[in-house]
């Protein structure tokens, strides 16, 4: 059996969703925690078990927070990573999107691995930014947007209006009232982007390379910046797939710099930017295993989807080691 990861004070995970997952797993199998405390006392006793896969139940920001205590933990006691499970049970649902798993379909998806018809894992290779495994982070207006979202939230808290403030209906909110007029009264900071690891390659709207490869310590980009962003996975939660270009080749991720395009183009064309088929000038795209973000001014950063401050400098980079995750597709 596998072992599940559910977070006490996640607003989806009820008594209701953790009564279902015991009647699969088995009540022994399933792990509750409060607070960081008990998540690195769980995180060390599901590798001293030697459970071969762990589903964690929540969103992005969720799964990297246990990814990252699992694999550090398996490194303390010396033993495998094991594979991973994702219930999506969150906002932000990056990694459950490439894997086929919905909040519709959990206890399905749980089910049939308990009954052997998941047998399949994924390889994923993920980006490392300050010490922090993930499948994406950025910096820019999509760190800004989640600084935004937490702001309405706080702010509709305990109000009659804060179901406003919640999932899809709360980014749209948030973009509306503060991070699109933001974006129209501010000069957007410039970046210089350096390429500090292996030959890297400039992609076309196809996601092919063109050009010669860019050699290390060589810039790939200088100028206005929106968004400088990386994943290794395309989809960057709620279904929207912001890097059609990651995965394609093992041991890279996708580079993605806005550099300023108006609002009203934006707005008219959000469809085909939640598809992945938008293409613009303003939008250069590249392949990578390491890069060096400097700003002009102090940025918003995002790392897995939760907001981590400001910053001027910070590098990303390919992890060495990718991870094994259960796929239902």
């Amino acid at each position: 059996m596998p072992a599940v990861l559910l977070n006490a004070h996640a607003k989806r995970v009820t008594p209701r969703v953790r009564s279902g997952v015991e009647a699969l797993v088995g009540a022994e199998n399933v792990f509750l925690s409060g607070d960081l405390g008990e998540a690195d006392a769980i995180a060390a006793r599901v590798i001293a078990e030697g459970y071969t896969t762990i589903f964690a139940a929540g969103g992005d920001g969720t799964f990297v927070g246990w990814v990252n205590r699992i694999m550090g933990e398996a490194a303390r006691q010396r033993r495998p990573v094991p594979h991973f499970g994702i219930l999506a049970l969150g906002t932000g649902n990056a990694v459950a999107g490439l894997v086929g798993t919905s909040s519709r379909t959990y206890l399905g998806d749980l089910g049939r691995f308990v009954r052997g018809e998941a047998p399949r894992a994924r390889r994923i290779d993920l980006v490392d930014c300050e010490g922090r495994h993930t499948p994406f982070a950025g910096a820019g207006a999509d760190a800004a947007l989640i600084n935004d979202y937490n702001w309405l939230r706080l702010r509709l808290r305990g109000t009659p209006l804060r179901g406003l403030g919640a999932g899809a209906l709360g980014f749209g909110l948030a973009a509306a009232l503060r991070t699109a007029p933001r974006h129209l009264l501010e000069r957007p900071p410039w970046c210089e982007i350096v390429n500090s690891g292996r030959n890297a390659w400039r992609l076309d709207g196809d996601g092919e390379r063109v050009g010669r490869a860019v050699p290390p310590g060589d810039l790939l980009y200088a100028g206005p910046c929106m968004m400088a962003a990386c994943s290794t996975v395309p989809y960057y939660g709620l279904g929207m797939r912001a890097f059609p270009f990651a995965g394609a080749t093992p041991g890279t991720m996708h580079l993605r710099v806005a550099s300023p395009i108006a609002v009203p183009t934006v707005l008219l064309n959000l469809p085909r930017i939640w598809s992945g088929a938008f293409r613009h000038p303003a939008l250069h795209d590249f392949q990578a295993d390491r890069v060096t973000l400097q700003f002009d001014r102090p940025t918003p950063l995002q790392i897995g989807g939760d907001a981590e401050g400001l910053r001027e400098q910070v590098t990303m980079g390919v992890v060495a080691d990718p991870i094994e995750v259960v796929d239902f597709n």
